[in-house]
């Protein structure tokens, strides 16, 4: 039996590949060229003599073979970030500043955070929570040294770590979806959670009116948990006692949005350097796949 080595870098690009569902953004994330990626991928099916896709078009979907190298990829991936973040903690000590807006604080980068803290025990991480807008402006600055927020429409550089699939919710037993004008609890102008609910409202030719507005997902929470209002926030803040509202119910289907990771340019520390690669390996690891052989696009 010939033993084969399979490089981590081609295993990256298949999970990757798999996560987004396109070679052209999985070069973005991971500094590559799209032919780079698709060589990578060609390379794995030569090495485990497997079809790992079928082909055919543009579009891919995993074969029976090629979720089971998936599946023990994701596996040896984590084993071996998990083993050099071992290496390489003791070594590591520092303040890092973290900034995101209080959803993702919430819901999202609490196993993250004690996870790291666990292999990084001399690191102190101070979190500062703010809207994605003033943390881009703090995050240039050098007043925050990482920045985890929501991609808003004039935003520049960052890295994607993370799609979102935005959906409406109230509370339990609330029916103030069924009510005209909708009544809807928003966050501030120049959210794009918000541009997002009235565009989708509008071109749905639905009645709104704005019954909350709230910089925090806690004011957003007391209004759909009340029953004053809709309201609209990644699938990932869907709490006990709030649901989702489906198109059954009369409300227009929403778009996913992107998360950004950003690191200001003077944070150079190896703490710092840590912190933001942890949070850009695991918040992709996180992310749910498009689906066990869901058909990937080749864009």
């Amino acid at each position: 039996m010939n033993l084969i080595s399979l490089d981590i870098r081609m295993l990256r690009s298949l999970i990757s590949v798999v996560e987004t569902g396109s070679i052209t953004e999985t070069a973005r994330r991971l500094g590559r060229t799209q032919p780079a990626i698709t060589l990578q991928l060609q390379r794995l099916e030569e090495l485990t003599g497997k079809q790992l896709f079928e082909h055919g078009g543009r579009r891919l979907t995993l074969t029976d073979d090629g979720t089971t190298v998936l599946t023990y990829a994701k596996s040896i991936l984590r084993l071996h970030d998990e083993l050099i973040s071992q290496l390489a903690s003791q070594e590591i000590e520092g303040q890092v500043v973290l900034g995101t807006p209080d959803l993702y604080a919430a819901f999202m980068l609490p196993q993250i955070l004690s996870v790291f803290r666990k292999s990084f025990p001399r690191v102190q991480v101070e979190l500062n929570c703010a809207l994605s807008t003033p943390l881009v402006g703090l995050v240039k600055r050098g007043d925050v040294d990482i920045a985890l927020v929501t991609r808003m429409n004039d935003f520049t550089g960052g890295q994607v770590v993370r799609r979102e699939q935005l959906v409406w919710m109230t509370g339990e037993q609330s029916a103030a979806h069924q009510e005209r004008p909708i009544p809807l609890a928003l966050l501030p102008p120049g959210n794009i959670y918000r541009d997002y609910a009235i565009d989708t409202l509008e071109r749905a030719n639905l009645r709104w009116r704005i019954a909350c507005v709230s910089e925090s997902v806690g004011g957003l929470q007391a209004a759909a948990f009340a029953g004053m209002a809709v309201t609209v926030l990644g699938r990932s803040a869907l709490v006990p006692a709030m649901r989702e509202i489906g198109p059954n119910e009369g409300l227009p289907p929403l778009p996913k949005i992107e998360l950004l990771l950003y690191k200001s340019s003077g944070a150079t520390s190896k703490a710092a350097t840590a912190l933001h690669d942890y949070l850009a390996h695991y918040l992709r690891l996180d992310e749910e796949l498009s689906g066990r052989g869901a058909p990937i696009e080749l864009s």
